[in-house]
């Protein structure tokens, strides 16, 4: 097990990753190395990683959540899908090797990257239709399947949430504040059924949870401050990250 010295970089690295997370997603691509870094066993990366996330996207949530950046009737709508999915993922894993799918969903999320960043007014504008037909259409099963695909693997959930709210016609301020409270709802499922498993590091777990929710309030406030611009940016980036930790960190 190791000692206390960790939090010297384990909090300023929690931080970061909520920074990002709030802004952009993918705040896991930060997190999960260094637990792994400080010296934990996989479960234990797992679990204590769902107890730090729920602060950090509980933070964003709150922040989008009170400036009205989360499309509430919509996001409510979403959730028992996206939980459901998540627990049909996770299931899923005792059957399937999350490994033979990381390469593929690595070309996938790049794909998107290249989409969002060639379209130069994509996500810039919010042209939201409403709770049309096409909406639910689109967003619905999008919820499902992105919740299963959390469940299963992982890496980049967020990143896929806003791009399927962009493509339901919200900018990507509004993208991400609806993304986060998704993801608050999805981590919150994951660290209940991770409570009773024991592998929960708790004296990691907290002080880097706090440090991750203050550094998705700086992000998420940033995010609204700059507007959509700024948030395209950091995707992009993010989308990098992402693809990188899925081609080479098995």
């Amino acid at each position: 097990m190791p000692g206390p010295e960790v939090l010297l970089y384990g909090l300023p690295l929690a931080f970061l990753a909520g920074f990002i997370d709030a802004v952009a997603g993918g705040g896991g691509t930060i997190t999960l190395p260094t637990l792994l870094l400080m010296g934990l066993n996989p479960a234990q990366v797992v679990a204590t990683n769902k107890l730090l996330a729920i602060f950090g996207s509980g933070s964003a949530t709150v922040q989008y959540w009170r400036k009205g950046h989360v499309e509430k009737a919509l996001v409510l709508r979403l959730v028992p899908l996206a939980l459901l999915g998540s627990a049909l993922g996770a299931y899923l894993v005792h059957f399937v090797s999350p490994a033979a799918f990381q390469t593929l969903v690595g070309v996938v999320i790049l794909g998107v990257g290249v989409l969002v960043l060639a379209n130069k007014r994509f996500g810039l504008e919010d042209r939201y239709p409403g709770l049309t037909a096409r909406t639910l259409a689109l967003t619905l099963p999008g919820a499902l399947i992105i919740g299963m695909y959390d469940g299963f693997l992982g890496p980049g959930t967020g990143t896929f949430l806003m791009f399927l709210f962009a493509l339901a016609g919200f900018n990507l301020v509004r993208s991400s504040g609806n993304a986060r409270t998704i993801n608050f709802a999805t981590n919150l499922g994951a660290f209940l059924f991770f409570l009773t498993s024991g592998q929960m590091v708790w004296w990691i777990g907290l002080p880097m949870g706090v440090a991750n929710a203050l550094g998705a309030m700086l992000g998420a406030r940033m995010a609204m401050l700059r507007g959509s611009a700024f948030v395209k940016w950091m995707y992009g980036g993010i989308i990098l990250l992402v693809a990188a930790r899925l081609f080479f960190l098995r």
